[in-house]
């Protein structure tokens, strides 16, 4: 049975305080589409996620962020939640990787919180874009054109409110990959 993200590899970039569905669902349906998924972070071993209200389950780290390379992966996903992406923004090789993928034209996607993680990058001005109503000021004082919808999509940049979008956030993930690199000015 093939899928239609055989052969893709894919980078989930999180540490401890992911929103734990938001890194779990597209993970995990992304490699139901055929799809290699590692789970990279500054930490190593396991990763903690925020489960709405408490901590929630572990995660394998699959990759160090010192060893991940753009070059191995065919996009780069951020899990929100309110405490990873904060903890993420400050790490300048965190920032680098993102801004890598960004410019080699590959697909980036961020939900939630994540968003901030494309601020910090310097990849928000001019571009369409949504997140957690919470830091919607702060994507607009970015240079974005912020949108309250399910998913918005900029030229292979992708973001998506919350939870609750995780379904059409994934899809939007798997046909962005399969249409390939895209044509973007770099950051």
């Amino acid at each position: 049975m093939s899928g239609p993200l055989d052969g893709k590899r894919i980078l989930i970039l999180a540490t401890n305080g992911f929103e734990q569905s938001e890194l779990e669902v597209p993970r995990d349906k992304l490699r139901a589409a055929g799809a290699q998924v590692d789970v990279v972070s500054p930490e190593t071993g396991e990763i903690k996620g925020w489960d709405e209200k408490d901590w929630g389950r572990p995660v394998r780290v699959d990759k160090a962020l010192s060893e991940a390379r753009e070059s191995d992966y065919d996009a780069i996903v951020l899990p929100g939640g309110q405490i990873n992406p904060d903890l993420l923004r400050v790490e300048p090789e965190a920032i680098a990787l993102i801004k890598a993928f960004f410019n080699a034209g590959k697909t980036v996607a961020a939900v939630c919180h994540a968003p901030w993680l494309l601020v910090e990058a310097g990849l928000a001005k001019g571009r369409r874009m949504t997140s957690y109503a919470s830091i919607r000021t702060d994507i607009i004082n970015a240079g974005a054109h912020w949108e309250d919808a399910p998913v918005v999509t900029d030229k292979g940049l992708i973001t998506s409110r919350n939870p609750g979008d995780l379904d059409a956030f994934s899809a939007k993930i798997i046909e962005e990959i399969r249409e390939g690199r895209h044509e973007r000015r770099a950051a």
